[in-house]
C-alpha cells in the first residue's frame, strides 16, 4: 500500500492489436483444398502473423480467389483490410469492408451472357472448404445492371446462391435486358450512399 502511494498505480497496458506471434510471414500465399482434395481457395497477403496460442493466422490486406466448381464459370476474386483463419483452415473472418467480383461469362448450356457480378459488404464469416460465407452487415449485390441491397447475407458460392436476409430492395432487369445493359459495380453504389450520409 505504501509502495503504491509512493510509486503510483502501474501503467495501463493500452496495446491494441493481434496477440503475440510466434512467427510472421511476409508476402505470403495460402492454398486451401476442399474435402475432396480440389483447390478451393487461394489468398495472398503482405503480412501474416501466426498466433502462438492456437496457431491461427492474422492477415493484413488479404487478396483472395474462390475457385468455381462449375466448368466455364469464372472464379470470384476479392479483398478486405484484415482477415483471420483458424489452424485447420475451416473458419475464416474478413474484417472491415469486403469487395468481391466475378467477370462476365457465356453460359455453356444456353450460350447467353452472364454479366459481371459484384458484392460489397463487411465483417464476413466464411467456411473456405465449403465455399460458404455470411454477414449480419449491409450488403449490396450487383449482376449487370441489376442491383440488390439488404441487411444480412448468406452465400453458397458452389451453386452461385446468394441470399439477402432483411430490408431487401433493388432494381431488377430481365435476363435479356441485363445482358446488354451497362454493368454496375457495387463500389460506386456504396460510395454514393456514403457521400449522401456524410453530406
Amino acid at each position: 500500500m505504501l509502495r503504491s502511494w509512493v510509486v503510483g498505480a502501474p501503467e495501463a497496458n493500452d496495446f491494441i492489436g493481434p496477440p503475440i506471434s510466434d512467427y510472421v510471414l511476409y508476402t505470403s500465399k495460402v492454398w486451401s483444398y476442399d474435402v475432396t482434395g480440389l483447390l478451393n481457395f487461394t489468398m495472398t497477403s503482405p503480412r501474416m502473423d501466426r498466433r502462438a496460442g492456437d496457431e491461427s493466422m492474422y492477415i493484413n490486406a488479404p487478396v483472395f480467389d474462390i475457385k468455381s466448381k462449375k466448368p466455364g464459370v469464372p472464379d470470384w476474386s476479392g479483398n478486405a483490410p484484415f482477415g483471420w483463419v483458424n489452424k485447420s483452415g475451416t473458419l475464416m473472418r474478413l474484417d472491415g469492408p469486403m469487395y468481391m467480383h466475378r467477370p462476365a461469362f457465356v453460359q455453356s448450356l444456353t450460350g447467353t451472357l452472364s454479366p459481371m457480378a459484384t458484392l460489397c459488404t463487411s465483417n464476413v464469416t466464411g467456411w473456405p472448404k465449403e465455399n460458404r460465407m455470411q454477414t449480419a452487415d449491409p450488403a449490396t449485390m450487383t449482376q449487370g445492371a441489376t442491383v440488390m441491397n439488404g441487411v444480412g447475407m448468406r452465400a453458397s458460392l458452389n451453386d452461385n446462391h446468394m441470399e439477402l436476409l432483411n430490408d431487401v430492395h433493388g432494381v431488377l432487369y430481365s435476363s435479356q435486358n441485363n445482358a446488354t445493359a451497362k454493368s454496375v459495380d457495387c463500389r460506386s453504389i456504396v460510395d454514393a450512399a456514403s457521400a449522401r450520409k456524410d453530406g
